[in-house]
């Protein structure tokens, strides 16, 4: 007898069994979506097909996954910071491919190489025309401490001139660990950690 025989049996779920098929006992696995509510109640109402997140969290997400760095070089650090570009390293992987000629269009400076004194202002120029937020990475040696160039001319770390975020050791340090710099500076971001312009500002008591 099957549903259309006895009306009691209308609507009725009547799983189906293997030996209907393949001779074998038991009951087949059937759609979720045909499985009565009992034997799915360990299943999440949406089906798994929604998330919650907060605004922050989704914006900092976007900006860890899109930082556009501004497009200029100060010595030998920025041949390997182009070599990153290049197809065996691809930074495009992480969102950041895109160098912009313009610091308005720019949310992450990279300097790369030493900081003379006479480039200083220029440095700090662009950084000022940078739109907020915004990230900085000292690239190498010399642009972290001043590296081998201990004199007069240098600028002995270019946190002395604008705030870093990120500090990449070497002399020059290699497009990977450039990347492996960067990719700190993008947890940094998921984390909600504010820039360290933003963090120089509060300690100064002006936020």
């Amino acid at each position: 007898m099957n549903g259309h025989d006895h009306p009691e049996s209308v609507g009725r779920f009547e799983p189906a069994t293997t030996e209907d098929i393949s001779g074998a006992s038991g009951l087949a696995i059937e759609p979720r979506t045909l499985r009565p509510t009992a034997e799915t109640d360990y299943l999440p109402a949406h089906g798994g097909g929604i998330f919650t997140t907060s605004v922050n969290k989704l914006v900092d997400w976007g900006r860890a996954n899109s930082l556009w760095p501004a497009l200029f070089g100060l010595a030998c650090c920025a041949i390997e910071m182009m070599a990153t570009s290049a197809s065996r390293w691809d930074l495009a992987r992480f969102g950041a491919e895109v160098y912009r000629a313009s610091p308005r269009q720019s949310d992450l400076m990279i300097v790369a190489g030493r900081v003379s004194v006479k480039m200083a202002p220029v440095v700090r120029q662009i950084y000022d025309q940078m739109p907020d937020p915004k990230w900085v990475i000292a690239m190498g040696a010399c642009a972290s401490t001043g590296g081998v160039f201990n004199n007069y001319a240098v600028v002995q770390g270019v946190d002395q001139v604008i705030p870093v975020d990120v500090y990449v050791p070497g002399c020059p340090p290699s497009p990977d660990m450039l990347m492996y710099g960067f990719t700190m500076l993008q947890e940094k971001i998921r984390k909600g950690i504010p820039p360290a312009s933003d963090l120089m500002l509060s300690s100064r008591g002006r936020a």
